[in-house]
């Protein structure tokens, strides 16, 4: 195996700097020539073993600090950094980085802390426009908002429990995923009963009893039988999983347990890997799926946000779901497109015209102010109270990944995904929106200068400076 050549002109000019050494001293001390020193630390040749002892033995040099490590991390660096949309889609190529990082490390840390602060802007612009949505700006987060986020940290995919969901399913035999559940409820001494009550799941621990609600939907039945099972076969697991989140109170705790449950029962109820290939295979056609898996459309949707699994990941896709106030009640994205916390989602958006069509599919390509597009689909999701009077609940559900995968799914077969002028500009939220034309702005951006012109009036009473 080929010695490594070690370039480190960078490092030995600073040395050189630091011991207040001309280039024609620091070469003679060295025993090497002025030019051959001014080539290495031009790093246009690789620094001798004789410079390297002579380091060692004239200045005391631990020349473990020539190794190429920083370097290294700073080209790793660079190239995260340079993965932000904000640079396009066309980054330098590596040997560039691998220059800069050597020849010229100073400028590059230069442009990581930049980049750095680029970010830390937005963030504080997001929590500022946080801040600003809340009843109480100085209130901690609430539990809700504290497990929402630990999922939203994970990608929204729980290894363990859906790796146990999975084994579980694979136990199923010609009943299904539901006959297994509640095989194992039977052996457990528990009987599963319907009944004609709003209330869709009723576990009663006295008598073994669990009471599914005959109103509901099949698919909403099966997805309750197997969230009770979840909190009773694997009470051990979904506690560790609490354990290593280490939630700030009990209600949060709760909370997450619950939604572990849940995870555990889409899990089972669509196995990772069955349901990936069977996506894969239909070009995720959500009524397909939803129809092979007896789930629902909403179900299919967010099982197949969490397709994160190392190794064997899905399509990175956004999932949301909005009621028809535009409030956001459920949000994932393993896109670069991130929701607004508070409040509503962009006006412009297609979840929003859901509404207005219900039982259809609406498709939208839509680009975000950084330049990313996307393909979108909405659809409503109402829930009926199953009985005359009951109150109907009414959501519209979105689910988008960038347009690069419109070739893996069956809605953009007859979209002009090539044409610029197809997508519509979308927002996140309208303080942290940099768009100025916008028609559809409600409130100002943060931190940009507003003109206000009293004898002129355009789409917005001010303009943005």
């Amino acid at each position: 195996m080929a010695t490594r050549k070690l370039y480190a002109g960078a490092k030995l000019r600073e040395t050189r700097q630091r011991l207040g050494l001309t280039q024609k001293d620091f070469a003679a001390k060295l025993g090497v020539s002025l030019p051959y020193l001014n080539q290495m630390e031009n790093n246009n040749r690789p620094v001798s073993t004789t410079v390297v002892l002579a380091l060692a033995q004239e200045f005391g040099f631990d020349v473990t600090e020539l190794s190429t490590g920083d370097a290294e991390r700073l080209v790793s660096d660079m190239r995260e950094a340079l993965a932000d949309p904000v640079f396009g889609d066309d980054p330098p190529p590596l040997a560039d980085l691998r220059l800069a990082a050597s020849n010229a490390p100073a400028l590059a840390r230069a442009f990581l802390e930049l980049h750095r602060a680029y970010r830390q802007t937005h963030e504080r612009l997001a929590s500022l426009d946080e801040a600003l949505g809340r009843e109480d700006a100085r209130s901690q987060s609430s539990p809700w908002d504290e497990v929402r986020d630990f999922f939203h940290y994970c990608d929204n995919y729980i290894d363990a429990v859906d790796r146990a969901a999975e084994r579980f399913a694979e136990g199923a035999a010609r009943g299904g995923v539901e006959g297994l559940a509640r095989q194992r409820l039977s052996e457990m001494g528990i009987s599963v009963t319907e009944a004609d009550t709003a209330v869709l799941r009723q576990f009663d621990r006295a008598r073994g009893t669990l009471t599914l609600s005959a109103r509901a939907a099949p698919e909403t039945r099966r997805f309750q039988l197997l969230l009770q099972l979840a909190l009773l076969m694997q009470d051990q697991l979904l506690e560790a999983t609490l354990d290593f989140a280490r939630f700030q109170s009990e209600a949060a705790r709760a909370i997450a347990k619950m939604g572990l449950a849940n995870y555990f029962a889409g899990a089972a109820l669509m196995p990772y890997g069955a349901f990936l290939a069977t996506a894969q295979e239909v070009r995720h056609d959500l009524e397909v799926l939803a129809l092979r898996f007896g789930a629902s459309i909403e179900q299919v949707c967010h099982r197949l946000s969490t397709l994160q699994r190392p190794g064997a990941k899905g399509i990175p896709f956004f999932f949301v779901r909005v009621d028809q106030a535009g409030t956001i009640t459920k949000r994932h994205s393993a896109t670069r497109l991130q929701f607004a916390r508070f409040g509503g989602a962009c006006p412009l958006w297609n979840v929003h015209r859901a509404f207005e069509t219900p039982g259809r599919f609406l498709r939208q390509l839509a680009e975000t102010p950084d330049g990313v597009r996307y393909i979108s689909l909405a659809r409503d999701v109402s829930k009926p109270g199953g009985s005359f009077g009951a109150p109907v609940r009414r959501f519209a559900i979105a689910l988008g990944c960038e347009v690069r995968h419109a070739g893996d799914l069956v809605y953009a077969d007859d979209l002009d995904v090539s044409n610029a002028r197809a997508f519509e500009p979308i927002g996140i939220s309208c303080r942290i929106c940099e768009r100025t034309e916008c028609h559809q702005r409600s409130v100002p951006p943060l931190e940009r200068r507003l003109q206000v012109t009293p004898d002129e009036r355009g789409v917005l009473p001010y303009r943005v400076g």
